[in-house]
C-alpha cells in the first residue's frame, strides 16, 4: 500500500522540494498552500502523515493541527510540524497542539522521509512496505504476495488490503465501520454490509490451508487477527 502525505506549506519551491523528495521515496503527495485547502483534501482523501507549515496565510499550520485534533476522522492522523520557528517554547507549544514531530528549517530531505517512515511503522504499519509474518503466515506488500507455510496463496487487491491492516494490527479489535474507514476510505459510498462480504471471501481463500481461523469474530464488536 502506497502511503499518502499531505503537505501544506505556502512557499511553492519548498513544497516542491519535498513532494519531488516523497514521490522519489514512494509515497503519493497531496499539496495545500493554506489550511482551507487541506481541509478540503483532508475531507476528501485522508492522507496517512500531514506535514504542517507552521505559518501559513490566513489560518495558521499550528491552528489548523490543533482543529484537526479534534475531529473525529482526522485526530488520529500524525503531523509533522515543519518550520523556521525552533524556539523551545514553539517546540513545546507544537506538542502540546498535537503535532507528532517537530523539524526545523532548513531541513534535510532525507531525514524527513525517515522520520515519516518511523511516524509511519508506529502508528500506520499497514502503510509500509516492511514485511509481516505471524505463524505460519507472511505477507509481503512489496511484492504483493501472501504465503501460508511457504506456499504462496493468491488473493485480490482488496482482500490484500484488508489482511494486510488486520495483521499489521494483531490483537486489536475493529469494528465493521473502522474497517470500512481503513480499507475502503471515508469517501466512499459503501455501508457495512461490504466489509462482512469482504471478511467472509478472505476467510474462504484460506480456509483450505487452516489459515481462516486467524481471523477472529467478537461478537457485538468486530473482527481481529490473532494467531
Amino acid at each position: 500500500m502506497i502511503a499518502k502525505v499531505l503537505v501544506v506549506e505556502d512557499e511553492p519551491a519548498v513544497r516542491e522540494l519535498i513532494c519531488f523528495s516523497l514521490k522519489n521515496a514512494e509515497f503519493e503527495c497531496d499539496e495545500a498552500s493554506n489550511a482551507e485547502t487541506a481541509q478540503q483534501l483532508l475531507n476528501k482523501s485522508p492522507p496517512n502523515v500531514i506535514i504542517m507549515d507552521w505559518m501559513l496565510p490566513g489560518k495558521s499550520g499550528i491552528e489548523l493541527t490543533r482543529e484537526l485534533k479534534t475531529q473525529s476522522t482526522n485526530s488520529d492522523i500524525p503531523v509533522i510540524m515543519l518550520t523556521a520557528r525552533g524556539e523551545e517554547d514553539d517546540v513545546i507549544h507544537a506538542f502540546e497542539c498535537g503535532a507528532e514531530d517537530y523539524i526545523i528549517k532548513p531541513f534535510s530531505p532525507r531525514e524527513l522521509v525517515a522520520r515519516i517512515r518511523v511516524i509511519l511503522r508506529r502508528v500506520s504499519p499497514h502503510a509500509t512496505d516492511d514485511v509481516v509474518e505471524i505463524g505460519s503466515l507472511r505477507l509481503n506488500p512489496a511484492s504483493r504476495r501472501v504465503e501460508w507455510k511457504g506456499e504462496e496463496i493468491h488473493l485480490g487487491s482488496t482482500e490484500f488490503r484488508l489482511l494486510q491492516f488486520l495483521m499489521t494490527h494483531r490483537g486489536r479489535v475493529y469494528s465493521r465501520s473502522r474497517l470500512l474507514d481503513n480499507i475502503w476510505g471515508t469517501n466512499v459510498d459503501v455501508d457495512e454490509r461490504t466489509v462482512v462480504v469482504y471478511i467472509r471471501r478472505l476467510r474462504q481463500v484460506l480456509e483450505p490451508d487452516g489459515a481462516d481461523k486467524l481471523i477472529q469474530t467478537v461478537r457485538g464488536s468486530g473482527y481481529r487477527f490473532e494467531e
